[in-house]
């Protein structure tokens, strides 16, 4: 590796079928229907899911929640909604960030110290969301 370029680490495909696994099991325990979409770390689609039973519009919402994990590095939700609450302008602004949502269920993938992707889970309410989106996280095991 030389001085003009750096390794990047991405989650595999076979850890994208485990989250989505895991996910969708914990939305079964839930009785919901859900979307789940993994992006890599560039924040291109690794894995998209929608359970028979899902909203259609869940699939769009949950590649929005992993897009804006991925690329800001940040879960969607209360995280974001903390950082931004009192500042007028990125209250404001982040509204214009093309593929940027604050509703919660986009999380980062961190393996190994490295931000590999993200999880976006959406077809329940936010918070029912996140608790897919974190069981499948916990198959990892804590990083």
């Amino acid at each position: 590796m030389s001085a003009h370029t750096f390794k990047r680490s991405s989650i595999s495909g076979t850890t994208a079928l485990q989250l989505a696994a895991a996910a969708c099991e914990k939305a079964e325990e839930l009785g919901m229907g859900i979307t789940v979409v993994i992006v890599d770390e560039s924040g291109r689609v690794k894995l998209s899911y929608r359970m028979d039973n899902a909203a259609l519009m869940s699939l769009h919402q949950a590649g929005r929640k992993a897009v804006t994990a991925v690329g800001l590095g940040l879960s969607t939700g209360a995280a974001w909604h903390d950082f931004i609450k009192d500042d007028p302008i990125l209250s404001q602004g982040v509204n214009h960030i093309e593929e940027f949502t604050l509703l919660g269920g986009g999380l980062p993938i961190v393996i190994d110290g490295s931000m590999v992707g993200a999880i976006g889970v959406s077809g329940g309410h936010y918070s029912q969301d996140e608790a897919c989106a974190k069981a499948a996280l916990a198959t990892l095991g804590s990083d």
